[in-house]
């Protein structure tokens, strides 16, 4: 192994692109303010690089690649045992009843002695648990760990590796470590001309050949430098390419980097929950990165649509200020909801203080029903990971299981239609095929389901299956899930908690000649507001009848306006508003919908 160089307990930041000018007291020349003053000293004294030459450093040869999703079934969790021990214990506890965790360590007795011990929750049982030696640098493996991908769509399972972007060169090989633990070959885009840099935390697949990332992937490749490095030299089309080859990934989303995000990760302000649902941090009008992420929302909306074609489905998600008050353009740091972990069942969410994290998990549920939200606080005195720009993403990386049972499905909208039967369309693949299909459906989650064959669809390899719904009254929720079974026994279910998660869509209220009365219905109407009473981040959930645009505005008890929550156009269906209730005097206010300057609905509001 080659000896660690950063000594125990300096924590440093995982990425960046933005570049600072260190005065001569710091060693005098350029370097990223993503490394730290002791990080950079002995960088100086040992000059040391990355391990360029690792893995397969060819192409995989299998046809049809296929890079997995976050969301999809897992084998194992790897973590790097490198400091934050007790939010790496709770990760551990978390994630042993979903898969297998592997942890990386230079000590591995200190790291068994230390989960089964008393601190932190209590001892753990490590049967699930696999400890191996390893010199490491930092804690940050989403960056410089591998990628899952398949060869054969959904066969020939392999890792892909690329050139991290710091020379951190114990860091470097735990890719190949990892491979040989498992007996997974590793390949790496480390020689020409498929010499790419990239990490992790900037990286995020539909599991369909789509990905997502931020413009530092081209900065990194442009045949540059900084600090340490020379970068690789390729024109954007050359990059994809590479991308291709490695990992399948045929459509690049890539957005513009964030101002006052030294890191330049997307995984710090945006999640993909599924082949069409974006969680995207939102910040109160005007402050830190959110005139940015809003500028970077727009354009995948009008440029980019889902692997269906239609525009995807976006959650917004409030980003708190830090405990001090502050956001990353005062003096803050992110504070970020999106940094979480897919385990199977379960979601791993970085949480900070209850009266943010109360809006936060209420939205991932609601979000992500049947899940299981575990938070973990990353802001905890002694333990603040989040003030390093990481959180529970980054300091985690996935294994996707050996023969997954991908199923794929583009949930139904809110329909008026009482009369025809709803078309359920669904995806099915597995290296062995699909023997049985099934649709499962109710009017209530807590009631029995009914349970529906699916017919195989096409004569393509009996991947695309279909079945329906009986038509609803008006006013009718429906609830339904779809499992496969492959030739090979393998079962799995979409969405994965199934039956305690589900799809739903709304039968909607019509007149008697089919047609909406738009003027008879309420123009917006909101739904409930949570919390209330509102102590910080407050969300108010608005329904729209129709897309209009409205005024959402919030006053206090003598009808004065406090807030202008939204201005603008809202569409029909539910979207979700926030405004931040930390600095309101306790007292009563009222929430308002305007249309065409007339007070639609109200809501009222309690600060204590």
């Amino acid at each position: 192994m080659i000896n660690n160089f950063i000594k125990k307990g300096v924590f440093i930041l995982f990425m960046s692109l933005t570049i600072v000018e260190v005065g001569a007291q710091e060693l005098g020349k350029v370097w990223s303010n993503a490394v730290g003053v002791e990080e950079r000293a002995l960088i100086e004294s040992k000059g040391l690089t990355p391990v360029l030459a690792r893995g397969i450093e060819t192409p995989p040869p299998f046809t049809n690649l296929r890079a997995a999703a976050e969301w999809e079934e897992i084998e194992a969790l790897t973590i790097a045992w490198e400091g934050f021990p007790c939010i790496l214990k709770q990760i551990v506890s978390a994630s042993i009843s979903e898969c297998r965790v592997i942890i990386f360590t230079e000590n591995p007795s200190s790291t068994s002695n230390y989960l089964t011990g008393s601190s932190c929750g209590g001892a753990l049982n490590l049967d699930n648990v696999d400890i191996i030696e390893q010199d490491l640098n930092t804690i940050w493996i989403r960056d410089y760990g591998a990628n899952t991908v398949y060869g054969s769509w959904n066969d020939d399972r392999i890792l892909v590796d690329w050139i991290y972007n710091r020379p951190r060169p114990d860091d470097d090989v735990v890719s190949d470590a990892l491979g040989e633990y498992l007996g997974i070959d590793v390949y790496s885009t480390t020689a020409e001309p498929y010499d790419l840099m990239n990490t992790g935390g900037n990286f995020m697949s539909d599991g369909f050949g789509t990905a997502f990332e931020s413009e530092l992937v081209h900065n990194e490749n442009s045949g540059g430098s900084n600090w340490w490095t020379t970068f690789p030299n390729h024109t954007p089309t050359e990059i994809e390419g590479i991308f291709e080859t490695f990992m399948g990934i045929d459509t690049f989303i890539t957005m513009p980097t964030l101002p006052y995000d030294g890191i330049h990760h997307i995984d710090m302000h945006m999640k993909l929950l599924n082949e069409s649902t974006l969680m995207v941090s939102e910040y109160p009008e005007g402050v830190a990165d959110g005139p940015q992420i809003n500028a970077n929302l727009d354009y995948v909306l009008s440029n980019y649509t889902t692997k269906w074609g239609t525009p995807f489905n976006i959650v917004r998600i409030p980003s708190p200020p830090e405990l001090g008050g502050g956001y990353p353009n005062t003096g803050g740091w992110y504070e970020t909801y999106s940094n979480a972990v897919f385990v199977n069942n379960k979601i791993l969410l970085p949480t900070y203080y209850e009266q943010y994290d109360t809006t936060a998990i209420r939205i991932w549920e609601e979000t992500m029903p049947g899940y299981e939200i575990v938070g973990i606080d990353c802001d905890d005195s002694g333990s603040e990971i989040i003030s390093l720009s990481g959180a529970i993403h980054c300091i985690t990386h996935s294994v996707a299981v050996a023969d997954p049972l991908l199923i794929s499905h583009l949930p139904l909208s809110d329909t008026e239609n009482t009369t025809d039967a709803y078309v359920i369309d669904a995806y099915l693949s597995h290296r062995s095929g699909i023997s049985d299909a099934k649709l499962y459906y109710a009017t209530s989650p807590t009631e029995p389901w009914t349970e529906v064959t699916m017919v195989e669809s096409t004569d393509m390899n009996g991947e695309d299956f279909t079945a329906e719904i009986p038509a609803m009254p008006e006013g009718t929720d429906v609830f339904y899930y779809v499992s496969g079974e492959a030739y090979s026994g393998k079962t799995g279910s979409r969405p994965m908690p199934a039956p305690l998660g589900w799809w739903k869509f709304h039968v909607g209220e019509i007149t008697t000649d089919g047609i909406f009365e738009l003027d008879a219905i309420v123009a917006g109407e909101f739904a409930e507001v949570y919390p209330n009473p509102a102590s910080a981040i407050t969300c108010v959930p608005v329904i729209m009848s129709e897309s209009r645009e409205v005024i959402v505005v919030l006053r206090d008890a003598l009808g004065r306006t406090v807030e202008v929550i939204h201005e603008g156009l809202l569409p029909s269906g539910e979207t979700k508003l926030f405004f931040n209730a930390a600095s309101l005097p306790s007292g009563a206010y009222i929430l308002n919908i305007e249309v065409n300057n007339v007070n639609v609905a109200g809501k009222k509001v309690m600060v204590p």
